[in-house]
Order: structure tokens, then C-alpha cells, then sequence
């Protein structure tokens, strides 16, 4: 062991840099940043966005969707019939 064809030559390597803090989203005081926040609304809307497509594809999805245009539609009839019966009543006063 103590022969000297025994000793490699190696370089010294430097230690390796240490890695960059991983971004959490929130500052050191807990603070969510703007970054993590606006992920996080579109994370959320695409997701919304998602659903009701696959929801309205599906025949229950297109029968609720007939409904509600249908209550609409009713809604929007009334509030006119109940328009028209105000007019009604301030012409005759």
C-alpha cells in the first residue's frame, strides 16, 4: 500500500453550489406572493371553465341548461307583464 505506484493523481472538485430555495409561494412572513395568487385563481377558473364544458356536453347538462333559459325566458316575460301593468296604472292617475 505505502508503494508509490499506488497514488492516483485527482484533482480537488469544489462542492457543488447549494441549490436555490424553492419558490413556496409565500414570502418569509407568510405572505402568499401575487405569483402563487394568480396561479392559483387560474388553476381555479380553467377548472371551472373544464367542468361546465363537460357538463353542458352531457344530456343532463343540456336539459338544466333548457331549463334555466326557460326560467329566463319566464322571468323576463313577467317582470315586462308587470312593467306594462305600472305604465297602465300611472297613465290612468
Amino acid at each position: 500500500m505505502g508503494d508509490p505506484e499506488d497514488i492516483v493523481d485527482a484533482e480537488i472538485v469544489p462542492d457543488p453550489p447549494a441549490p436555490a430555495p424553492q419558490d413556496t409561494g409565500y414570502t418569509e412572513g407568510g405572505v402568499p406572493t401575487f405569483e402563487s395568487v394568480r396561479e392559483k385563481i387560474e388553476t381555479r377558473y380553467g377548472t371551472a371553465v373544464g367542468s361546465s364544458e363537460l357538463a353542458s356536453e352531457t344530456s343532463e347538462g343540456r336539459e338544466v341548461e333548457e331549463r334555466y333559459e326557460a326560467r329566463q325566458r319566464a322571468a323576463h316575460d313577467r317582470l315586462e307583464q308587470i312593467r306594462a301593468s305600472m305604465r297602465d296604472e300611472s297613465d290612468r292617475a
